[in-house]
């Protein structure tokens, strides 16, 4: 997205906030590359904007420095992330800064692969000014996935979905859970499943709700979610729909080293890939070998806790239905270890809005924030 025209008067926070608001329209696009809005400031008049729209594309800041043209001579230059200073897709962004005459760069974060990273020092060698930091736990909660993905490399990133009640469940007392929450908050978890590698739940959800686990939304991701089952015994049928658009969809299958021979060789017969790891952690580990690198876990309720119990969960979305399902409706965490108040782990709030009568709460386990 662009702008040709001088727009309002707007400071550097009210830049970096656009430029979150500008990154976040490359959802699904841009993978495995991070999400990167950016802003062109001469004073307080906002000359030109841009984002990261398309993975192999125009950097962010090359899209915003485009639209300002040769006004971005003596420009602030306000990015969501530190420029790149490595020619990979496109050239270095700290090329175009330069030739663009960009007099200061204010960046949110670090950006830490070892190969981009670097480009706000080539920029302060140049002669640039350069500040780093506003809006950094913002910028870094937008491109957690990413930046968890740097720093910890044995397993995926993991967000798990919860649709509940108020009162904490996520079906009613005679296991019927559609709809708990509304259309709004269903095409909310369609854009959402676009961002992500992969889409995972467990074989009784599999099995029982026939779930088909694609986006069926905007944006169409540039490649679509695999699909997870974690199915201790391999026990999914030809019959289920993942299983039976396994060649059409990627399907994946965790199982364990228990699994029987005959119910794996029948999957892999259809074109499902199966793993047999020993543990829940090991098969994480095998899912990231094989390229995934964030996983949203859509349930069911005992995959949820056993991840949480696990401490393997990173993020949590949790959207909150206003009905009440009582004493005996399915619980969201069953069997989730008692903490005492001094102790429970306290998680970062991330963001909290209506989907329509229903309200999201994004949850981080902690915030993954680069060295500055």
């Amino acid at each position: 997205m662009t702008i040709s025209e001088p727009a309002a008067l707007t400071s550097v926070s009210d830049a970096m906030r656009r430029g979150l608001d500008l990154a976040l329209q490359g959802w699904g696009r841009v993978a495995p590359n991070p999400l990167v809005g950016a802003v062109v400031l001469q004073g307080d008049r906002r000359l030109g904007e841009g984002y990261h729209a398309e993975y192999g594309g125009p950097h962010a800041e090359v899209v915003a420095l485009q639209a300002a043209g040769e006004r971005a001579r003596g420009s602030t230059l306000v990015v969501t992330l530190e420029p790149c200073a490595h020619h990979g897709k496109t050239p270095p962004c700290t090329d175009a800064i330069l030739a663009a005459g960009v007099k200061r760069v204010v960046a949110a974060i670090r950006d830490p692969d070892p190969q981009a990273g670097g480009g706000l020092d080539v920029l302060r060698e140049t002669g640039v000014e350069v500040t780093l930091g506003p809006m950094a736990p913002e910028a870094a909660a937008l491109n957690a996935p990413f930046l968890f993905s740097r720093e910890q490399a044995d397993r995926p990133f993991v967000a798990l979905k919860l649709a509940t009640s108020v009162d904490g469940g996520i079906a009613d007392a005679t296991g019927s859970s559609r709809w708990v929450s509304g259309e709004a908050a269903r095409d909310y978890v369609h854009w959402l499943r676009a961002g992500f590698d992969a889409i995972a739940v467990g074989g009784t959800t599999a099995l029982k709700d026939d779930p088909q686990l694609t986006a069926r939304g905007t944006p169409t991701p540039r490649r679509p979610p695999v699909r997870v089952v974690f199915d201790r015994r391999a026990m999914l049928n030809p019959g289920v729909r993942l299983v039976a658009t396994a060649r059409e969809v990627p399907t994946w299958v965790v199982a364990s080293t228990e699994a029987p021979a005959a119910s794996v060789a029948a999957l892999e017969q259809n074109g499902v890939r199966v793993f047999r790891p020993p543990s829940l952690g090991d098969g994480l580990r095998l899912l990231r070998e094989a390229g995934i690198q964030s996983l949203l876990c859509e349930g069911g309720g005992a995959l949820g806790v056993k991840l949480l119990v696990e401490e393997l969960v990173d993020r949590l979305y949790w959207i909150q239905a206003p009905v009440w399902l009582g004493a005996d409706a399915v619980p969201a965490f069953p069997g989730v270890p008692a903490a005492s108040l001094a102790q429970a782990p306290r998680w970062v709030p991330v963001e909290r809005r209506a989907l329509g009568l229903d309200t999201l709460l994004v949850l981080d386990r902690r915030l993954c924030l680069p060295e500055s």
